[in-house]
């Protein structure tokens, strides 16, 4: 999977991965994270989340990569309007960077990026089950090595790959197991059933689709 698949489907708006509200598991299960005000949480591959905007509004410091500078720019307008911040735009050799109080949102390829200087959590919603199998390794092994290990709050999905084309990607337990667990407790949060809410992919061909939640904590 090239960058040009994602950069033309954000120019095409074929988005339907994108929700228009903060993501129910988010609100769920991030308070029994103990995160701080002040610490600082990662968002790969965040799109133009409004998971974005809500840590941000608990006193998180927030870093958002996201190939698509259309993605961030419209982040970045979003939470400038809706938090009432100014925003910076800085152009760098490999990355367009839009800085706010608070927030860093970085249009670059995410396996470009150097490792950070401190995060503290990594939020991984849509970064995994977006990648192909062939990419998902080496995505594991550059979070680690761009967030040093944070402990993540961690969402798939799983469903039978032969009956619907990704993105998004199935992820079984097994294949999680096999990036993380030599560097991670790995505690499943929550197996929800979805494909009843999810008519778009029964009319795919699936008669499952599999939400995993996990909190992954350093060993």
């Amino acid at each position: 999977m090239q960058s040009e698949f994602w950069h033309e489907k954000w120019q095409k708006q074929e988005i339907g991965f994108h929700l228009d509200e903060v993501n129910k598991v988010l609100l769920k299960y991030w308070p029994t994270l103990n995160a701080r005000p002040g610490q600082t949480v990662l968002v790969p591959l965040c799109g133009k989340s409004l998971d974005v905007v809500w840590l941000r509004q608990q006193g998180l410091t927030v870093i958002g990569v996201e190939l698509s500078e259309l993605a961030i720019a419209e982040l970045a307008d979003t939470i400038s309007t809706e938090l009432q911040l100014p925003v910076e735009r800085e152009q760098q050799e490999q990355a367009v960077v839009y800085r706010m109080p608070g927030v860093t949102l970085i249009a670059a390829d995410f396996f470009d990026l150097s490792p950070m200087a401190h995060v503290d959590w990594v939020y991984d919603r849509a970064a995994l089950v977006a990648l192909p199998e062939a990419m998902r390794r080496d995505y594991a092994r550059q979070l680690r090595a761009v967030s040093g290990c944070a402990p993540q709050l961690l969402v798939t999905l799983d469903y039978h790959q032969p009956s619907m084309s990704g993105p998004p990607f199935a992820l079984s337990d097994e294949e999680v197991q096999q990036h993380y667990s030599s560097h991670y407790h790995i505690e499943v949060l929550e197996s929800r059933e979805l494909i009843e809410q999810e008519p778009r992919f029964r009319e795919r061909g699936l008669d499952s689709f599999i939400q995993r939640t996990y909190k992954l904590l350093p060993r």
